[in-house]
């Protein structure tokens, strides 16, 4: 038993380190990440979970299973106090509630972006934000085309959105194919197009303004902005602030989710500490760490062990900044929850084999599935080639044109923001948002297939030249 426990333990530690007590699954947290891989890796991994949610969603409302999910769907949830009451179906809980933390964690991408990211050197930028504008566009322009009139023109700004989670999980899958720079500049091009949906929200997908909701909204935001200029650094605020700002919207007419991405762009983007103070900080406690070590080295016991550990705690917090903190917390539990709650909240469209042909054939389908295949592809590539031929860009580093077609098919899995936005236009039309669910889960399934087998193909040939 001892020589079985030896082998264990020697297993479970890395070699040549002591005091480190490591599962062998582990290890490979030891790698450090720096902030894009690390939220290249969770856009993989949550377009993986929200793929099996909405599979999940598919099975529920179309098996025997069916009116048990559709009660769920449609269970009402209210929040009383004293005689005041608001009451939501889970539904609407989920989309006008819980996402607004998926909107507020899409407000951090887009400030990062702008700050530091691809979209603050205008030189980068042009490319993704030319790509992004020629991918919105001509969608809307094919929807409207197709549905020229009617309750069905709402629907004009479904095939405008791109999926982030699934299509970098897509290309990812090829990433020993493609060079880096195309991944960064798909983000930079979906963070944009987010961007895009966010303003078109706001703008075309509000019901009728009450005014006196609207100002409180703006006095609220007048004081998140208040608080960032005083330098108030601790998210309790924002967030008590951020969520007044939400009631106010949804009393206001506009869509309450938008509270997420403003009170986003009020949050700091500066440390308190610069790197040098930061440096000389922890050379300093280090120092202490060692000579109260010596004193007692059981950290349960040794208070001033635990101080010096709790002020380096302190110090790490603040050579963040306050947004990079938030974005780095929220990431996980938006893409692993939030997110694939809606997914299953949302994607379950009763599919009958006897009407598939009706509704394949509806206006309404045939406008989301030409949109995000031929507008994302036609919009995006064409956008890019006139962009390059007039020299207002550059392609990325290492990347080819044909990759960037590659690029501008996977920007046609429209999932997350495309369904978002078919439940905000055709709310009144369950017919119609049926046609447009249906619409989003072909044109989402054949724009990640044929965008994934395009730069698998190009690759592959590229490799073989090369060869």
């Amino acid at each position: 038993m001892r020589k079985k426990a030896a082998m264990t333990e020697k297993k479970t530690r890395p070699d040549g380190e002591r005091g480190i007590f490591n599962a062998p699954w582990e290890k490979s947290f030891d790698r450090i990440l720096t902030p894009f891989e690390e939220f290249i890796h969770r856009q993989t991994t949550g377009g993986l979970l929200l793929m099996a949610t909405a599979i999940l969603a598919l099975i529920a409302a179309n098996s025997g299973l069916a009116s048990l999910y559709q009660g769920w769907v449609s269970t009402p949830i209210a929040i009383s106090i004293g005689g005041w009451q608001l009451e939501k179906t889970l539904h609407h809980w989920v989309n006008d509630g819980l996402m607004t933390l998926f909107f507020f964690v899409v407000g951090l991408e887009l400030k990062r972006e702008i700050l530091v990211g691809e979209l603050a050197v205008p030189r980068q930028a042009a490319l993704p934000i030319v790509a992004a504008i020629g991918g919105m566009v001509l969608p809307a322009l094919i929807y409207f085309a197709i549905n020229p009139a009617g309750d069905a023109l709402r629907g004009w700004g479904i095939p405008m959105a791109t999926d982030i989670a699934f299509a970098i999980g897509a290309l990812v899958l090829l990433a020993s194919r493609v060079p880096k720079a195309l991944i960064t500049f798909l983000v930079a091009l979906a963070i944009v197009d987010d961007l895009g949906a966010v303003v078109v929200i706001a703008l075309f997908y509000t019901d009728q303004l009450v005014w006196q909701s609207l100002i409180a909204a703006a006095v609220i935001l007048g004081v998140l902005v208040v608080l960032n200029r005083a330098g108030i650094r601790q998210p309790l605020p924002y967030f008590l602030l951020g969520t007044v700002l939400w009631f106010a919207l949804l009393k206001s007419g506009v869509h309450a989710t938008l509270a997420g991405v403003l009170t986003a762009f009020t949050i700091p983007a500066y440390p308190k500490y610069d790197p040098a103070r930061f440096s000389a900080l922890v050379r300093d406690l280090l120092g202490r760490f060692e000579r109260v070590y010596q004193q007692d080295r059981n950290i349960m016991t040794n208070q001033n062990l635990r101080a010096v550990v709790q002020t380096l705690e302190n110090g790490i917090h603040k050579v963040e900044t306050p947004l990079q903190r938030l974005e780095h917390g929220l990431h996980m539990p938006v893409a692993f929850l939030v997110i694939p709650i809606f997914a299953f909240i949302n994607a379950g469209i009763p599919i009958s084999l006897d009407g598939i042909g009706a509704t394949l054939g509806h206006p309404v389908t045939l406008g989301v599935v030409a949109g995000l295949l031929l507008g994302k592809f036609v919009g995006i590539t064409g956008a890019c080639w006139l962009a390059l031929k007039l020299g207002v860009a550059q392609l990325p580093h290492d990347t080819r044109f044909s990759q960037i077609a590659g690029v501008a098919l996977l920007a046609g899995i429209g999932f997350t923001m495309a369904i978002f936005i078919a439940e905000l236009g055709f709310a009144a039309q369950p017919e119609y948002l049926l046609m447009a669910k249906t619409g989003v889960l072909l044109a989402s399934l054949l724009a990640g297939l044929s965008g994934y087998l395009w730069l698998w193909w190009v690759s592959e040939r590229k490799a073989n030249t090369a060869s």
